[in-house]
């Protein structure tokens, strides 16, 4: 007859001596509360269910393990008492139903609980310095419905809904597709993003432009963004934010530059040549170009007395508020605005993550309300880690 010896210690008390994992470890730089105080508060009647801080967690940890499907984050805390141990569930408890987290998201795709949660964390990025602020980029990505796909005559009219959508892909051609977009305001030091927005897939870029520039808190020097965002809005809302939008000009099938500048809106002495941008005053927003021919880039068959009498050569100055998407600081085609604009690849990188790391690209819901949800989640994920990766670091460079 053999008798079972009860266990020393219990799983809780072992888990204790055990090496943090990467999901605890992440799990302690998110603060739920702000999250929770956004649910409805429960009835004191009937059963107590599951812990909501539990729940999230285990969406957390659906996305940062790569689980692609909610029956299978089911199966995974049946099987791995470590991972329900890490996402708060009791080891005593049954393991929550498939129906239970679908309602659980039901609840919080209805309310703005998520949105919450992300805004705290990049607070939180902000005062550990993972994010910096200075250079914003901003681009949206294709996100493909769950929903199946219908013609367009039978699309319905309410805005909400998933809708066929097209975009030029880096090499020129037309990519097609029936779903979503997600919109991004990406830092581009951390390479994380700090605003979202997700709209049907027919929404046009630009519009959502100026919507993520508001759910910006800390605003930002620079906003870079691709030719489709060349719009005289996007620019007037950066100057009005004290910020300078960094976008290639997009010359709509115009013949010819305006009268007195050439193609990069640089204005041109009167022989035609492009002055020579000559620095500018970024407190007061004024550019200052110079004489080509003075300035040795030309050789004028005029002179430069032609212009002006003066040995400095003629000068021009041009000041942003009169026309804020012909001149910026610094002017556009100069080798600072080009090393500005080659950072808006970072908002891409992000994307590539979202997609192929955190589950971005395999919605399995439906409505753009659940949409926003799921995307929310992959982008609270990717916050979530890198805050606990750069954490850390700091601690071991500490020891």
């Amino acid at each position: 007859m053999y008798i079972r010896q009860k266990p020393l210690f219990s799983f809780d008390t072992l888990m204790q001596y055990q090496p943090k994992t990467r999901l605890a470890m992440v799990f302690e730089s998110i603060d739920l509360h702000p999250l929770l105080k956004t649910l409805p508060i429960k009835s004191i009647r009937g059963p107590k269910g599951y812990s909501s801080a539990a729940l999230i967690k285990a969406f957390l940890a659906m996305r940062l393990c790569s689980i692609p499907t909610v029956t299978l984050l089911v199966e995974r805390l049946k099987t791995d008492l470590v991972f329900r141990y890490e996402c708060g569930f009791s080891l005593e408890q049954p393991v929550p139903s498939l129906a239970t987290f679908s309602r659980f998201f039901q609840k919080i795709a209805e309310t703005d609980s998520l949105q919450v949660l992300f805004s705290a964390l990049v607070d939180t990025a902000i005062q550990d310095k993972v994010i910096s602020g200075e250079v914003v980029a901003i681009d949206a990505s294709a996100i493909d419905s769950y929903e199946k796909p219908v013609p367009k005559k039978e699309l319905n009219s309410n805005g909400d809904s998933a809708t066929w959508g097209a975009k030029l892909d880096t090499h020129g051609n037309q990519h097609v597709w029936f779903g979503y977009k997600l919109h991004l305001a990406v830092d581009t030091k951390s390479e994380l993003p700090i605003a979202v927005k997700v709209t049907p897939a027919n929404r046009n870029d630009v519009t959502q432009a100026i919507p993520l520039m508001d759910e910006i808190k800390h605003q930002p020097k620079y906003y870079c963004m691709d030719m489709g965002y060349d719009a005289k809005d996007v620019y007037q809302a950066a100057y009005e934010r004290q910020a300078q939008a960094i976008i290639p000009l997009n010359r709509r099938k115009e013949k010819l530059p305006p009268e007195g500048m050439d193609e990069n809106r640089t204005p041109t002495c009167s022989m035609g040549y492009p002055m020579v941008y000559w620095g500018c005053e970024r407190e007061k927003g004024i550019l200052k170009f110079r004489c080509p021919h003075v300035c040795g880039k030309v050789n004028c068959p005029n002179g430069s007395a032609w212009c002006s009498p003066s040995n400095y050569g003629l000068v021009i100055k041009k000041k942003v508020e009169d026309d804020p998407r012909s001149f910026c600081t610094p002017h556009r085609g100069t080798r600072e605005w080009e090393k500005l604009y080659a950072e808006r690849t970072s908002v891409e990188r992000a994307f590539s993550r979202l997609k192929e790391q955190l589950g971005a690209n395999t919605v399995r819901v439906q409505g753009i309300k659940k949409v926003t949800a799921h995307l929310m989640l992959c982008c609270i994920a990717l916050l979530a880690g890198t805050i606990a990766v750069n954490r850390q670091i700091h601690q071991q460079k500490a020891a």
